[in-house]
């Protein structure tokens, strides 16, 4: 018997949301450019419909699509820059966080050197 995902049942509000604004942005993006989804579908090697569920921001389509799209259009950079790992602010924070406080000697019995 297979597996239900729930993530597709209960997707996220925030989750959601931002797919809806990634598929209307990638809709503009290929009105401006003047492709049509058929061209746009043949250009990532995938089908039209595939296209038009990344255009509605449905959950269940891909990863691959939505990516597969922002490279055609030339975009793929602006998510790689949101996604690297040295911009996440928060992470950084929290990892400094973790950090001890004060250097502490390999034998604190024993002296080094190292200034």
């Amino acid at each position: 018997m297979t597996q239900t995902n729930m993530l597709l049942q209960s997707t996220p509000y925030a989750v959601e949301q931002a797919l809806i604004q990634l598929g209307a942005g990638l809709r503009t993006a290929r009105v401006r450019r003047g492709i049509t989804m058929q061209q746009a579908a043949e250009r990532i090697g995938t089908g039209v419909r595939s296209v038009r569920d990344a255009e509605r921001g449905k959950v269940s389509t891909a990863a691959a699509v939505y990516l597969s799209l922002l490279w055609s259009y030339g975009l793929l950079e602006q998510i790689q820059d949101a996604g690297n790992p040295l911009m996440d602010i928060e992470g950084l924070r929290l990892m400094t966080l973790r950090e001890p406080k004060r250097a502490q000697l390999a034998n604190p019995n024993e002296l080094d050197n190292d200034f």
